[in-house]
């Protein structure tokens, strides 16, 4: 699925479901035992859209680009990337791959799986080496800092990570996934590990699986 530029173009998302809001939120809970069978594109993509995706335009509305998406952010600024550790998904080779909503599609990074430095660097706990696939957000603190200064260091950009983390938990449970969101993990382990730049920032770990 990767073609010469290095990009995964991700199924379509599904805008409707199985199962109602109100039995989503009911049974919505930090689920830390996965099984080891794989995810799928289709899961992959409906994950990461509902994470930091762009919605359809509705009814003739026309929206400005960053405005349109699934998780609502302070000043439409959207200050996060989402980075996928792919590691047993039907299609998409194991790897680093950097989410770019605006395609809704990956990007390859680094071509290895990276999973048991994950699990390493996370003090460290055995659903981030176990699960298919994790997601990790990253801050980059000066698209806020430019217009709300330490104000929206302090507390916009981790509004916006609940904003969109809610909507993992929520649309893994519809899926009959299970996810759990990790804060504590050596963050200078997992700069290196990722290959990140000075001003990106690894706010959370996400790993996504199907529940024991």
């Amino acid at each position: 699925m990767i073609n010469v530029a290095g990009y995964v173009k991700l199924p379509h998302p599904r805008t409707s479901g199985d199962l109602s809001l109100e039995e989503t939120i009911l049974n919505r809970r930090s689920r830390r035992n996965y099984q080891t069978s794989s995810l799928s594109p289709s899961e992959v993509s409906q994950i990461l859209w509902a994470a930091y995706g762009l919605k359809e335009p509705e009814r003739g509305r026309r929206y400005s680009g960053k405005s349109n998406r699934t998780s609502p952010s302070a000043g439409a600024i959207f200050p996060l990337e989402i980075y996928l550790m792919a590691g047993d998904i039907i299609d998409i080779p194991s790897g680093l791959y950097h989410y770019i909503p605006d395609e809704h599609a990956l990007k390859l990074i680094h071509d290895k799986d990276l999973r048991k430095d994950l699990y390493r660097l996370a003090y460290p706990r055995e659903m981030i080496r176990v699960a298919p696939a994790s997601l990790i957000y990253i801050a980059i603190e000066s698209r806020v800092l430019e217009r709300y200064g330490e104000r929206g260091r302090q507390r916009y950009i981790p509004m916006d990570i609940g904003h969109s983390a809610q909507n993992v938990y929520l649309q893994a449970e519809a899926l009959g996934l299970g996810t759990c969101a990790v804060g504590a993990f050596d963050d200078e382990g997992l700069i290196q590990v990722l290959g990140l730049t000075a001003e990106e920032i690894p706010m959370y770990i996400m790993p996504v699986g199907y529940p024991v």
